[in-house]
C-alpha cells in the first residue's frame, strides 16, 4: 500500500493507487510518472525527502518500498509502498545493494533499474550488487569522488553520472554565531533500519570539554540516533544543514551530511573513532580530525573552511542537483518506455 501523512491510499483494480479524476474513467486516466526507490536502510525515509519537491514540480511520484509499515512515523512526508501492493512504476531505484534493495530488485524483476547514491558507502564491491547489476540502465552519484565509490561498491565499469546533491540545491545563508558549536551525531546502536558508527562516546566526552571551554553546544541529530544521550544540550528543531548556518564550527563523526555542512562553509573537526571506516573524500573536507576528547578545543579553535576543490570533490555541483538527477532518470524511463507494456511489479506475496 501506498501511506503518506494525509492518508492511507490503496490500490485500485489496476494498481495504480490514484484518486479517480471527476469525469474521466479509471481505464482513460494517465498515470503519473511513477519511480519506485529502495535504500540500504529499508524504512530511511528521510534519504527520499529532499528528492519530494521536484517530484511534485514535474507532477511525478517517488515512492519509497519499505518491508512494512512498522517503522514508519506520523506525519512522514515520503509515500511508501509495500511489496504486497506496491503500485505499477516506470523506474525501481536503488541507492545501494544491502539486502533490502537486492531483495526488492529480485521481486520487481520486470521493471528498468537505476542506481542512485544517496549516502556513503565503502568502496568495496557489495556481495548482492552482481545480483542486479546487469539491470542497471543509469548509475548516478552526487560528486565526482562519490562516482569513483559507487562505481566500486557496485562493481561498475561503466559511466557514473555527476548530478550534485539535493540537499545542496537550497543551501542557507552562513551567518555564524561566536562560540556556537553544531554537534553532528552518527547512529549509536544498530537497528532494523540500519547499521551504527562507532565514535559517539569520543563525541560526547568531546563535547564535553568543548561546553566546559565556553562553547554553546547544539545538537545535530541523526534521524535514527539516540535522543536521550544529547538531552543535555540543546537539540536542533531545524535538522543539521539550516542549524550549521549559525554554527562557527562543527564537529563530529564523519558521515553523509560532512560535505553538504562543508558547502554552507563552516569549518568541520571529524571525531574519528580507530574503528570507524568512512571514504576519504570525506575527511578531505574536515579541518582536523581528533581520536581524543583533549583535542576537540584547539581544533574548533583553528579549524578552517574546507576548499571549493575538496567540497567541489565530496559533493559535486551546487545547485539544480534534484532537476539534473530526474533528468536522468526521465532520460532512463524514455528509452526503455517501449518495454514497460508488460513490466507491471511481480510482487512476492
Amino acid at each position: 500500500m501506498i501511506a503518506t501523512r494525509r492518508t492511507l491510499l490503496k490500490a485500485g483494480a489496476l494498481g495504480i493507487g490514484l484518486a479517480a479524476t471527476p469525469g474521466l474513467s479509471v481505464a482513460a486516466r494517465p498515470r503519473r510518472t511513477r519511480v519506485l526507490l529502495a535504500t540500504n536502510e529499508p524504512w530511511g525515509t528521510y534519504h527520499a525527502q529532499p528528492l519530494l519537491a521536484e517530484a511534485v514540480r514535474r507532477g511525478w511520484e517517488l515512492v519509497q518500498v519499505v518491508p512494512d509499515l512498522t517503522q514508519i512515523k506520523p506525519g512522514d512526508p515520503v509515500p511508501v509502498a509495500t511489496l504486497s501492493d506496491v503500485p505499477q512504476a516506470d523506474l525501481l531505484v536503488v541507492n545501494g545493494a544491502s539486502d533490502w534493495p537486492a531483495d526488492v530488485a529480485a521481486a520487481l524483476k520486470r521493471l528498468p533499474m537505476a542506481a542512485s547514491s544517496l549516502a556513503y558507502l565503502k568502496p568495496v564491491e557489495a556481495p548482492r550488487a552482481k545480483e542486479f547489476r546487469s539491470r542497471l540502465e543509469l548509475v548516478t552519484a552526487a560528486s565526482p569522488a562519490e562516482s569513483d565509490v559507487f562505481a566500486a561498491y557496485l562493481g561498475w565499469t561503466h559511466r557514473v553520472r555527476m548530478v550534485g546533491s539535493a540537499q545542496t540545491d537550497n543551501l542557507p545563508t552562513y551567518a555564524p554565531q561566536k562560540d556556537r558549536v553544531l554537534v553532528l551525531t552518527s547512529v549509536t546502536h544498530p537497528d532494523q533500519t540500519g547499521d551504527a558508527a562507532p565514535g559517539t562516546q569520543l563525541l560526547l566526552d568531546a563535547a564535553a570539554k568543548l561546553e566546559a571551554a565556553g562553547k554553546h553546544i547544539v545538537v545535530g541529530l541523526h534521524p535514527r540516533e539516540d535522543r536521550t544521550l544529547w538531552e543535555q544540550y540543546e537539540i536542533s528543531a531545524l535538522g543539521s544543514v539550516p542549524e550549521s548556518a549559525t554554527a562557527e564550527c562543527a564537529v563530529g563523526i564523519p558521515g553523509t551530511v560532512f560535505p553538504i555542512v562543508a558547502a554552507v562553509g563552516v569549518p568541520l573537526v571529524g571525531c574519528v573513532d580507530p574503528k570507524l571506516q568512512v571514504p576519504d573524500y570525506i575527511l578531505d573536507v574536515c579541518s582536523a580530525t581528533i581520536d581524543a576528547p583533549e583535542q576537540a578545543v584547539d581544533a574548533i579553535e583553528n579549524a578552517k573552511p574546507a576548499s571549493r576543490g575538496a567540497v567541489f570533490n565530496a559533493v559535486g555541483p551546487i545547485g539544480g542537483s534534484a532537476r539534473r538527477l530526474y533528468s536522468a532518470w526521465h532520460a532512463t524511463i524514455q528509452t526503455t518506455r517501449c518495454n514497460l507494456t508488460a513490466a507491471t511489479p511481480i510482487s512476492i506475496r
